[in-house]
């Protein structure tokens, strides 16, 4: 049977964040045994992990082609792994899955968060008693939790997320077949094809939708979310409404419910605002082929909105999301508010967002799947950033000092505000979009304001808490050196060991251009 996923995608850390891969080029028990333990821990309510071995690791990176495992040993390693997982205690068991990658035989561990948290595993596996430990994820590394992890850890004993939980009110079949289907289509599983074969308890427990013995087999939650028709019969008012205000006194406005599956609600609403709300404007820059095209709202920091509020609402308040567009902005609210360490006061002072922990593990999966947000704490910069470049302000980011709710307000741009700063705005726009396009991102501007002074690639790349790799070194600084931001100190010679990269003129005036921009001049 195949997993719930994109094999492919999943190996290139697509749809699942880097520190939830582990990667093995060859089966090595201890190891596997520890992250194990520390997927089933999932003290961040990240979801657990995949282990996938056969596979080498080198920066954190897969080493592709994959040197494959011998298909003669794959019984026997899925056999080992079964006992392997009973030296888990409380019992813990993961779903694994051969598959053959690049023509090579690897083996696929998925190791969903456990229920009955704290759970501990023997240091080693020689003879006699072993000393056992709680092993949790540090970044992607594996730990023995102590001292404040720890009494984290024992904090979440049997606590498990709403979204994970049973739904002791559901019944099996109130999970929809076609429903299910329809998304492993869409995410390209191999499982989609087994699907119609498969009974649909094995089905369900496969893709971790339900719990259970047979005779009492249950939706999760999660699964009743993305998987039936009228999600809002089991979680009251679990759906958006969009309001339409014509003047700022309010009393003039067009409302719509959208219902269903959460990333139906969010698809039909994001297509019902694109077509009766966004507007585009292209202006001809003298001396160049191609216009600036900018919107009254993008759309990708709609997008991201929505997302966000989806995956950290709590289901449990008998609440809506409240998406109400103004003349001159658009308001998304959501209950409660953000997950502490966030507060107020963090969204007042427009601090680096990080957060430790997460409301609901499994929404925010099956959404990052269907390719509907990125992966976790990259939302609001990607609000920001694509709001930079469309010349729009900055966004508002608000809670009360209870964290009662999250309100994420995106303002219009100054051509369209109804005070008709258009002067302003296309000022604004032109400079910026003449120098940079949406395939940039906010991590590459920190980049250009690092290199004011000769750095080199470790140096950056640690700056952005990165690991120095080239992955990264593609993704964060090359973009710079592309648009001429930055420059190499030793151009002809572009490996050396002793290469840094410093800002260029034109770094320094586009890094005026958006400080101008931020600061309204």
């Amino acid at each position: 049977m195949g997993l719930p996923i994109n094999i492919e995608e999943l190996i290139h850390g697509k749809v699942v964040e880097w520190e939830r891969l582990e990667f093995k080029q060859d089966w090595n028990p201890v190891p596997i045994l520890h992250t194990l333990c520390a997927f089933a821990n999932d003290m961040n309510n990240w979801g657990g992990g995949y282990i996938l071995v056969g596979i080498a690791e080198k920066d954190g990176l897969p080493v592709l082609p994959p040197k494959g495992l011998n298909p003669d040993r794959l019984d026997h390693l899925q056999g080992e792994l079964t006992n392997l997982s009973h030296r888990i205690q409380p019992n813990f068991l993961p779903i694994f899955q051969p598959y053959v990658f690049h023509n090579k035989h690897i083996l696929v561990i998925w190791a969903l968060p456990g229920d009955m948290r704290p759970y501990t595993a023997p240091e080693g596996l020689g003879k006699g008693a072993q000393p056992r430990q709680s092993y949790i994820r540090s970044g992607s590394k594996t730990i023995i939790a102590k001292g404040e992890n720890l009494r984290r850890l024992q904090e979440l004993t049997s606590r498990i997320p709403f979204d994970d939980r049973i739904n002791q009110q559901a019944e099996l079949n109130d999970l929809s077949l076609g429903l299910i289907r329809d998304f492993l289509q869409e995410v390209k599983s191999s499982l989609f094809e087994e699907s119609t074969i498969m009974p649909l308890a094995d089905l369900t427990r496969r893709m971790g939708i339900a719990k259970g013995p047979d005779e009492y087999l249950r939706p999760v939650n999660a699964g009743l979310m993305f998987f039936n028709k009228r999600p809002h019969n089991f979680f009251p008012r679990a759906w958006i409404e969009v309001v339409i205000r014509k003047d700022e006194a309010g009393k003039d406005f067009n409302e719509k419910y959208f219902k269903g599956p959460l990333h139906v609600q969010l698809r039909d609403s994001l297509g019902y605002i694109r077509s009766n709300i966004i507007e585009e404007r292209v202006r001809k820059v003298s001396g160049r082929a191609e216009a600036n095209r900018y919107f009254n709202f993008p759309y990708d920091p709609l997008e991201e909105a929505l997302a966000n509020a989806i995956y950290h609402k709590s289901y449990e308040l008998a609440k809506p999301i409240e998406v109400q567009i103004w003349p001159d902005r658009i308001e998304i609210l959501s209950f409660p508010g953000p997950v502490p360490p966030v507060d107020a006061k963090i969204l007042a002072e427009n601090k680096r967002i990080v957060a430790r922990d997460y409301r609901n593990r499994r929404v925010g999966d099956f959404l990052k799947e269907l390719h509907l947000t990125e992966g976790r704490g990259t939302g609001i910069p990607t609000i920001k950033r694509t709001l930079l470049l469309n010349g729009s302000p900055e966004p508002v980011l608000e809670t009360d000092d209870q964290c009662t709710y999250f309100l994420t307000v995106l303002p219009i741009h100054p051509e369209w505000h109804p005070d008709n700063l258009s002067d302003q705005g296309s000022q604004v726009s032109d400079q910026v979009n003449d120098q940079v396009n949406d395939q940039v991102n906010d991590q590459v501007f920190r980049v250009v304001k690092f290199c004011i002074t000769p750095k080199s690639r470790g140096e950056i790349l640690g700056s952005l808490d990165l690991k120095n790799h080239f992955d990264n070194y593609r993704r964060y600084i090359e973009p710079a050196i592309e648009y001429e931001w930055i420059e190499m100190t030793i151009p002809e010679k572009p490996r050396s060991s002793n290469q840094k990269y410093v800002i260029t003129a034109k770094g320094r005036k586009i890094l005026n251009q958006l400080n101008q921009n931020k600061n309204g001049h």
